[in-house]
């Protein structure tokens, strides 16, 4: 089974993740429900009120298997509300599939939970995935698995991104393709702070300075309210160029409720 937005509305979302229905916050989603009936069925709901707690209305299991765009995921409840897949990033590795060839070297960067990896892995790509969290390493991996993948050529690195782009660059280890989820705030693996309104375009530069002469594409994509996809449009610009270039907004949609904005995302493509 796989993922479904049911509704949204009063700054909440309700979605389905396979066989099980979850009501949490969604700030954005200022306008009043359009199925307001529906929501009763909920098997969960999470809540920021006075501390972060799932509610149940129904016993739920320690994880599940979910389908999100061709890629299985384990999903858990977190204590931050997550489950361990962003269904809105579904769209930017599905508009990544046929730009991959096979043995091309893909760089996927704050890679969470392996969807991006995954996808590009099923298509024959050499993938490095890097991730600050050792514990985000290992649920990807346990995906991989899921996805029978567990042997394809992917390089599990935890390391602060910055870092690991520097020695990538002396090293001379170019990519063919790089993607990136930058946090609006992070901690590397040694305590190295990420700032995105400071970092974000150093850190695109070093994406650029590590892309190969066979460069097929740099995917980036971020959730900090602050930062547009006109912010993007002007960053991405500065550093690749307007050629080729695509921001817009990451969207959850579904038939009959309103689409949520989740973000935003920019795509640069090389003829």
């Amino acid at each position: 089974m796989t993922y479904a937005l049911i509704d949204s509305g009063s700054e909440q979302k309700f979605e389905r993740f396979g066989e099980y229905t979850l009501i949490r916050p969604c700030p954005q989603a200022m306008w009043r429900p359009k199925h307001p009936d529906r929501w009763k069925s909920a098997d969960a709901t999470f809540t920021r009120e006075q501390e972060k707690s799932w509610r149940m209305n129904r016993s739920l299991p320690t994880s599940w298997v979910v389908e999100i765009g061709k890629v299985r995921f384990k999903l858990a409840l977190t204590d931050f509300g997550h489950l361990g897949a962003f269904p809105e990033h579904s769209f930017l590795w599905t508009s990544m599939r046929p730009m991959i060839r096979e043995k091309m070297r893909i760089l996927n960067l704050f890679a969470y939970s392996g969807g991006v990896t995954l996808a590009a892995a099923q298509e024959g790509a050499q993938v490095c995935h890097v991730d600050a969290s050792k514990g985000m390493i290992d649920w990807a991996r346990e995906n991989a698995a899921l996805n029978g993948l567990e042997k394809a050529p992917i390089r599990w690195i935890v390391d602060d991104v910055i870092k690991f782009l520097k020695r990538e660059i002396n090293r001379k280890s170019f990519y063919d393709g790089i993607i990136l989820d930058p946090p609006t705030f992070g901690r590397g693996n040694k305590g190295e702070v990420f700032k995105i309104e400071r970092d974000l375009l150093t850190l695109l530069e070093l994406c650029n300075d590590l892309l190969s002469e066979k460069r097929q594409f740099l995917i980036l994509s971020c959730h900090t309210p602050l930062i547009s996809p006109l912010v993007l449009q002007n960053i991405m610009e500065q550093v690749v160029g307007k050629d080729l270039l695509k921001t817009d907004e990451m969207l959850l949609s579904a038939p009959g409720a309103f689409s949520i904005p989740s973000g935003c995302y920019a795509i640069k493509t090389y003829g």
